[in-house]
């Protein structure tokens, strides 16, 4: 089947939700990073698992490619349709389908947002507690194995996700998973779709795991005179057991940045920010053990945000670097990359890469999810200079090699997209090989994001 032809049959399966405009292939060819435009040539937008089964099964058929796309907020070209072929946009696809509050499960669309859904859990005393920042799609998130700023005490997308209905390559739709707290049942197909970037399945629904509404909530931050008091005084409050609900750096580029754009009054020095989740006894006594840990490690005195409204504020300034740093070089992109390393060796990695930035002369705030190892350097580039550029992503390289030579990973949380492949074998040796091989089982022809995760493959025709 001719690309034409399938356009047509497309057309006539979804009508005026199948879109060539202009805008939209350019709103889904945009990277929210330093990479290149690369729309697709045809963007659709279902409504059901029937209409994603067919528009896979036609694009099998015809060899033509076929890109997933949830709220567009990747950082590593996730989604972009870089060989051209067709988008699916899960927009319309968007509905919580049931809230099984007995068991802690809800299960959902895959175009539902994570603000979305605790929206619609408020009555419930439940809430689903991933948050990588962006309110990104649910499907999107566990497509990329999102984790975030909760992950040291909630976990991640591979924690949180029960059970999944998957469309395969050739418009094949499978369930995976149960309901079950656990199962011992043949391969868990449910981890292998988590993480796997839409190469190999098209994520329509989910079942994600909640959690109870805590009955008190505190946070604050702190500032350190060294990158490595900071980093050290997160080891030894795991090391002490004491149940953090979130716990973030940001080195002292990002606190003049946050005082530039929001006013923050932060002294430029590494920070800490931190949230303990519990009972009011149990929060209180945490806090002041923390507190105290801060002390013995020479912080500042801890600033506490007890109500509601200063602890949004609070995150949202955190979640919120990524643009501000862009704010505060305007014209610029960045090379945005992350790794995450064994949490005794993260003080170190974190020195080096600073030393790193410094010797290149280039502008890269530090900041990240410092609980579970996983940090981020927003290296900022000026979009005209290819050698800042060239500079930046040799940096990003050299992090990579870095992790890895603490026996980390490469990428912690944006995933592998374009812009990590070129480690993965380094990473995973043969086990890469493995991958392309099971996503060749799964879609021979190659048809399902191509170009990213694996190994380069010949499709099967």
């Amino acid at each position: 089947m001719a690309f034409d032809a399938v356009i047509a049959a497309l057309t006539a399966l979804l009508g005026d939700r199948l879109s060539r405009s202009a805008g939209d292939l350019a709103q889904h060819g945009a990277s929210e990073t330093w990479y290149p435009a690369t729309p697709p040539e045809a963007v659709a937008f279902p409504e059901t698992t029937a209409e994603v089964a067919e528009i896979l099964r036609l694009c099998h058929a015809a060899g033509c490619p076929v890109v997933g796309w949830g709220a567009g907020t990747s950082l590593e070209a996730n989604a972009l349709a870089t060989e051209g072929g067709i988008t699916v946009d899960f927009a319309r696809m968007n509905r919580v389908l049931e809230v099984d509050a007995e068991n802690r499960l809800v299960v959902v669309q895959p175009g539902l947002t994570r603000i979305a859904l605790n929206t619609e859990l408020r009555a419930t005393g439940l809430f689903f507690p991933v948050d990588p920042g962006a309110d990104a799609s649910l499907g999107g998130m566990a497509a990329t194995r999102a984790s975030g700023t909760t992950t040291v005490r909630y976990g991640s997308m591979r924690d949180n996700v029960a059970a999944l209905e998957v469309v395969l390559a050739d418009g094949r739709v499978i369930r995976t998973g149960s309901r079950a707290a656990k199962s011992a049942a043949g391969y868990d197909l449910t981890a292998l779709m988590i993480g796997s970037e839409g190469t190999l399945g098209l994520i329509t629904e989910l079942t994600l795991r909640l959690h109870g509404q805590p009955e008190a909530i505190t946070a604050g931050i702190c500032a350190f005179d060294t990158l490595e008091a900071a980093v050290d005084c997160v080891q030894i409050t795991i090391q002490m057991g004491i149940p953090m609900a979130r716990i973030e750096f940001v080195d002292a580029e990002v606190a003049r940045v946050f005082n530039a754009t929001s006013g923050a009054g932060m002294p430029e020095k590494p920070h800490l920010l931190i949230e303990f989740n519990g009972s009011e006894r149990g929060v209180a006594e945490d806090a002041a053990r923390f507190a105290e840990v801060v002390t013995e490690m020479g912080g500042a005195e801890f600033t506490w945000a007890s109500t509601t409204e200063d602890r949004n504020r609070l995150w949202k300034m955190r979640h919120g670097a990524y643009t501000a740093c862009l704010a505060a070089r305007p014209g610029s992109t960045a090379v945005v990359t992350d790794v995450c390393v064994p949490i005794a060796h993260l003080a170190a990695v974190v020195a080096e890469t600073r030393a790193d930035i410094d010797a290149e002369r280039l502008i890269g705030p530090i900041l990240g999810h410092v609980g579970d190892g996983n940090f981020h350097a927003i290296l900022m580039v000026n979009r005209e200079d290819q050698g800042e550029l060239a500079r930046a992503k040799a940096l990003a390289g050299r992090m990579a090699e870095r992790a890895l030579a603490y026996r980390g990973t490469i990428t912690g949380e944006h995933g592998i997209g374009l812009g990590k492949r070129g480690y993965m074998a380094r990473e995973h040796g043969e086990g890469w090989q493995v991958m392309g091989q099971l996503k060749a089982a799964l879609d021979p022809k190659n048809i399902l994001n191509p170009g990213k995760v694996v190994p380069d493959q010949e499709p099967i025709l």
